[in-house]
């Protein structure tokens, strides 16, 4: 829970499974999930995740975003239930789809699991630790503490095409945004809120092309782009050309945008500042502004004077959104190493 203010944290100290895992109702997910989960079984588990954290970030804070990154895309495509980490030899895996290719940390959550596993062995799951470390990113980020509950266990059924099927595209208009959220119990304010994870981390060209260059199919520009901005962003991004591709990331190009200008690395308000300015960088960004609960969430926020009210969302929107479809109790497994091959 947020408490109002910026508060310190607590002092340191297989194969896919033939049927698809069971999904727990919410009541019940609720109920198992907690805060202080490993309190009996491994008490120094947040400070390890934290210890760790901090180490990671000051070897490369632009892992930070990515951290933050994944742990949305683990809970939005089967449950947060740490099957982003799974691995294919064939190329099958959540990791494995388009929208995660660019994705970076897998090293970092394997990092703490090792760490932990050298104190608690076979007790942390590997989705809580990426739950954990999205938190911690947040925080070394200059954002919000916030209680993370604890309990998830870890699946071992991941599919790529679930990937596409689950996750808003950087392109989709608020209606499209709304469903993707509905369908995983989380309402307008919730997206409002949960959009300001773009306060930090950059994007390739790749996804914000079709806004730039060709936003309706007769090579337009988004007309709701403000055209300053816009400028900026064709200076950065020029149109695509057959096999400009980056890491798998079609369009992508070398180049990297911020998603806050300014202000990439520091989690704070000013990325609302900027989708009111400028309507954002990616469509969905600007489609903020396209529906009159969301829209007035982003201009409270744009002209707070304290981001007290806006942390407090956010902690209880990534609570929320941690309940997702979680395995508990008896479902799931906690495994010794988070990347395991399934195949």
């Amino acid at each position: 829970m947020w408490t109002g203010r910026r508060r310190a944290p607590p002092p340191p100290l297989v194969l896919v499974a033939a049927a698809a895992a069971v999904v727990v109702v919410a009541s019940a997910q609720e109920a198992v999930l907690r805060v202080g989960f490993y309190r009996a079984t491994c008490p120094i588990a947040e400070d390890v995740v934290l210890a760790e954290m901090r180490l990671i970030l000051m070897e490369d804070d632009t892992l930070a975003p990515s951290l933050l990154r994944m742990h949305y895309h683990d809970c939005f495509v089967q449950g947060c239930d740490g099957s982003i980490m799974l691995r294919s030899r064939k190329g099958k895996t959540e990791r494995d789809a388009l929208p995660n290719r660019s994705m970076r940390g897998y090293d970092a959550i394997e990092r703490i699991k090792a760490r932990l596993e050298t104190v608690c062995p076979l007790t942390v799951s590997c989705a809580d630790i990426t739950a954990m470390a999205a938190r911690d990113a947040v925080y070394l980020s200059h954002g919000p503490w916030y209680d993370v509950e604890t309990g998830r266990r870890d699946g071992n059924v991941t599919v790529a095409e679930y990937v596409e099927n689950d996750l808003p595209p950087p392109d989709s208009n608020i209606v499209d945004v709304k469903t993707f959220f509905s369908v995983k119990s989380l309402n307008s304010k919730d997206i409002a809120v949960l959009f300001g994870c773009h306060s930090i981390g950059t994007s390739h060209c790749g996804p914000i092309q079709k806004r730039l260059y060709n936003f309706t199919g007769n090579m337009d520009q988004d007309p709701s782009l403000d055209p300053a901005y816009a400028a900026e962003l064709r200076k950065l991004c020029p149109p695509p050309r057959p096999g400009d591709d980056d890491d798998g990331v079609p369009g992508g190009g070398k180049t990297k945008v911020s998603l806050d200008p300014g202000s990439n690395y520091t989690f704070d308000l000013s990325y609302y500042r900027h989708v009111l300015a400028t309507g954002g960088l990616f469509q969905s960004d600007g489609s903020l502004l396209h529906d009159p609960v969301t829209r007035g969430y982003v201009e409270k926020v744009a002209n707070a004077s304290s981001p007290d009210e806006y942390y407090g969302d956010f902690a209880a929107a990534m609570v929320k959104m941690g309940r997702t479809d979680v395995l508990v109790g008896d479902l799931g497994e906690i495994r010794p190493t988070c990347g395991i091959f399934v195949d």
